[in-house]
């Protein structure tokens, strides 16, 4: 059974950094891309980074670009998401999960198995 369970999340001063964990069980990482998707109170999910199978192709939204880095340990079956240079707009509860495939629309409807979610809370 595909799991995956994130953690990290926390409340950090903006500007603050926050390394956000994606641990997959029942599966390896290399089976499926893997995105992270963010939903703040009141607003629609959205899609904020993802890697390929290979992990070879990653995607940032422009929101996050240059501030939130993506990477995974095959060793650990984890991928991360280094969140750096926080805004209060990036509040939400971010979430993993898998898809077939790695692309920069962010399409929903394109992942499956999905974590929990873990609540960042950026705010002075």
């Amino acid at each position: 059974q595909v799991q995956l369970v994130e953690s990290g999340g926390g409340l950090v001063q903006p500007e603050g950094s926050l390394r956000l964990s994606c641990v997959g069980t029942g599966f390896t990482v290399g089976d499926y891309a893997i995105g992270w998707f963010r939903q703040a109170p009141g607003k629609e999910r959205e899609g904020v980074a993802c890697t390929s199978r290979s992990g070879e192709t990653i995607f940032y939204a422009d929101s996050v670009q240059g501030r939130f880095t993506l990477s995974r340990d095959t060793a650990k079956n984890t991928v991360y998401l280094q969140v750096a240079r926080l805004k209060p707009e990036d509040t939400g509860v971010y979430s993993c999960a898998t898809s077939s495939t790695c692309w920069r629309s962010f399409k929903i409807r394109d992942y499956n198995h999905w974590g929990q979610g873990t609540q960042v809370t950026v705010s002075s």
